[in-house]
């Protein structure tokens, strides 16, 4: 694209004014030139400081950045978390210098020149880890994985298409933000990636912007190595308007350009390949090596010397370059306040609407929220994924901040309710199935697990409570979406994954679709609730403790197969302590716990203890390791009083983890995979049945009172 005069450059009302004092495109391209100068050796000096870190990106990436935050992106660096801003994702999260740097020179308080310089050093306070996180302003999500990132921005990106759709009115754009998405030649590599950039052309997010770092460059070596596909072809074929442009490096003009026409795209997202060269000035240019180490010192001073800096002084940032930002403050809280002015005119031509907008901005749910559950559920066998749908489907009904989502199995989710509208592209006509709007709150992801997981991770990051975005599918396909799962944990958003199918008790689909050792995972994840409840009563409190956790993701996993109702047994407010007391006997000489679906083989367990072996038993449900390790030590003990009395846990999984709780798991054949059976006939055959449990336990006792077995050792029956 040819050079422009900056002032040409259709941006918005809300920025224009900042454009104008902007020099001409000739003015301009010797100013630019030292400030991509200044940036570049910045870069360099900050990676050899600890003589580590990722140069050759941000290097190459410079003038990208001062197009988008010098020109085009509207956001303040002084009110950070402004509702309206523009999103921004680094993906390709390993050249995080470059978000740091820009976020320092536009002027977010947090990134001081002090903090900026703790790169890489053992700072414990330093903000500038080695890929970007949330919890720093100005940074919308934490990347890293790479592919993460792209699927985070289709995530913002749909909630600003919904936002905009349910509260936009003539002359009132209240939510008009764009969200601009850096990558890398590895992001297009990531399937999570490719699967959200099917879904963002298919969905036609005229409001998402992916900006190519094409350098040809992955760790080890050129891009040709493993991918030689036409990028631009694969783009346009998924949907999306293609922009090119070849000087990526020097360009900022055109860069410019380029970001302004995606901004005015109307049903399309756009992607701009930007050609650059990987550690551009350095001795290692367009190199692999550039990529992950320092360039050296000596390397870094031929730099300064051909850039006309002094080889010896570092860290050097001319007085003019300062200046050259020094606006971006005050044009940020002039895009605030315009923008708290429409607020305020629509507050008084839309009242009922200001309001609700206002609650869907500070995260509020509706009082009483939980009065919309039912409070009795038939006591009929139920399968836990219909219980489910039972206590989500009046909720989501009813509550404007669920989005709710499926990974093309809404049949047997049961995530779908009544009236429902599907969150669509407006034009959309599909040859089966309901027309939907960007209103809509039901999301169809297709067969995409990973990216329905990420894409929710960014729904959920767009602001802290404005949407609860809820997933769902087999929980053995959880493992597909397993580090999305965890980046939501990571990032403590509010996603809830409603994972069915949990059990051998699913059947006939076999080992590929019963999940024997998932569960030990997540309950092994930092900030994650794996919850398996026992029946409805205790779904309902699963769903009560997911929407509680307001800095944690969770996941509710649920039968397929119908299980036994315990009315007056199980209890919701049970299920938020994480583990209780379901039956107790003052007596008792054994604890059995029972956790979700094999609950009722427990409950049974503990009867035919009693009645034929002349056991007296106790019985707790376990719903939920980590908020029970969240009760103070008393009720812990209270609960298993494994000082009075061994404990023994039935379930149909991996047994690791339970030794923290119990002395021995019923596990049977558990160190297989599954089985291709009826459900029924599946459990009998791994031995989960009252009849082959009983007596094992029985002869484990026997065991503990001769001293075959020890106190202490945990034991597999």
């Amino acid at each position: 694209m040819s050079p422009i005069a900056l002032q040409d450059v259709g941006v918005g009302v809300a920025t224009m004014s900042a454009l104008k004092r902007q020099p001409t495109a000739e003015q301009g391209a010797e100013r630019h030139e030292l400030v991509l100068k200044t940036l570049r050796l910045l870069v360099a000096d900050l990676v050899q400081q600890f003589n580590g870190g990722h140069p050759g990106g941000a290097i190459g990436m410079a003038a990208i950045g001062v197009a988008l935050w010098k020109y085009t992106m509207r956001y303040a660096p002084h009110t950070p978390n402004w509702f309206n801003r523009d999103r921004f994702v680094l993906s390709n999260g390993h050249t995080c210098l470059f978000q740091y740097m820009f976020l320092h020179f536009a002027g977010y308080r947090q990134m001081t020149f002090k903090q900026l310089r703790s790169y890489h050093s053992s700072r414990e306070d330093s903000l500038c880890s080695g890929h970007p996180e949330i919890e720093v302003d100005g940074i919308e999500v934490t990347t890293g994985p790479l592919g993460q990132g792209v699927a985070n921005a289709v995530g913002l990106a749909m909630a600003t298409k919904h936002l905009a759709a349910t509260f936009n009115r003539p002359g009132f754009d209240v939510v008009s933000n764009h969200t601009w998405c850096m990558i890398g030649d590895a992001c297009l590599q990531e399937g999570v990636a490719l699967e959200a950039i099917s879904l963002a052309g298919h969905l036609g997010l005229s409001n998402l912007t992916i900006i190519y770092d094409n350098n040809q460059i992955t760790c080890d070596g050129s891009v040709d190595l493993t991918n030689t596909e036409d990028v631009n072809t694969k783009m346009t074929a998924c949907g999306w308007n293609v922009i090119e442009i070849m000087d990526g490096c020097y360009d900022v003009h055109g860069l410019v350009a380029a970001l302004a026409e995606a901004r005015r795209s109307e049903n399309k997202p756009t992607f701009i390949n930007v050609h650059t060269i990987i550690g551009l000035g350095s001795a290692l240019a367009g190199d692999a090596a550039a990529h992950g180490a320092a360039l050296g010192e000596e390397d870094v001073k031929n730099m300064k010397r051909t850039a006309g800096f002094d080889p010896d002084r570092t860290y050097h940032i001319p007085s003019s370059v300062r200046e050259f930002f020094a606006d971006l403050p005050a044009v940020g809280e002039q895009q605030v306040e315009a923008w708290n002015q429409v607020l305020s005119s629509y507050a008084v031509t839309h009242p009922d609407l200001a309001g609700q907008f206002g609650s869907r901005m500070s995260g509020a749910l509706p009082q009483g929220w939980d009065q919309i559950i039912p409070s009795t559920f038939s006591s009929s066998a139920t399968a836990t994924r219909a219980s489910s749908g039972l206590v989500l489907n009046p909720l989501a009904s009813s509550i404007p901040n669920f989005m709710v989502g499926t990974a093309d199995l809404s049949p047997s989710v049961h995530m779908a309710w009544p009236g429902k509208v599907d969150f669509q592209r407006p034009d959309l006509c599909p040859q089966s199935g309901p027309v939907g709007n960007y209103r809509g709150r039901y999301i169809h992801y297709g067969v995409r697990e990973h990216a329905m997981a990420a894409i929710s991770n960014g729904l959920a990051a767009f602001n802290p409570g404005t949407i609860v975005p809820v997933t769902s599918s087999f929980f053995m396909f959880y493992l597909y979406a397993a580090p999305a799962v965890r980046m939501g944990a990571l990032q403590h958003l509010q996603v809830i994954h409603a994972a069915t199918h949990d059990s051998i008790g699913m059947g006939e689909d076999g080992p590929t679709h019963q999940p024997i050792e998932l569960a030990a995972l997540y309950r092994a994840m930092p900030n994650l609730l794996y919850i398996r409840p026992a029946d409805s009563e205790e779904t309902a409190g699963a769903w009560i403790a997911a929407i509680e956790a307001k800095h944690s993701s969770s996941i509710i996993s649920t039968s397929r197969h119908k299980v036994a109702q315990f009315p007056g047994i199980t209890s919701r407010v049970g299920v938020l302590k994480g583990a209780y007391v379901a039956k107790e006997d003052g007596g008792a000489q054994l604890t059995v716990i029972g956790v979700g679906a094999e609950f009722e083989i427990a409950a049974a367990v503990a009867d035919e203890m009693q009645t034929k072996h002349g056991v007296k038993t106790r019985l707790v449900s376990f719903p939920c390791q980590r908020l029970f390790e969240k009760q103070d030590v008393d009720y812990r003990r209270s609960v298993l009083q494994r000082h009075r009395m061994p404990a023994v846990v039935i379930e149909a999984y991996a047994a690791q983890g339970w030794e923290r709780y119990a002395d021995a798991a019923v596990c049977m054949k558990m160190d297989r995979f599954g089985k291709s059976l009826p459900g029924k006939d599946a459990y009998r055959y791994f031995g989960f049945t009252t009849g082959q449990i009983a007596p094992k336990i029985s002869d484990w006792l026997r065991q503990r009172r001769e001293g075959s077995i020890l106190a202490g050792e945990f034991t597999e029956i």
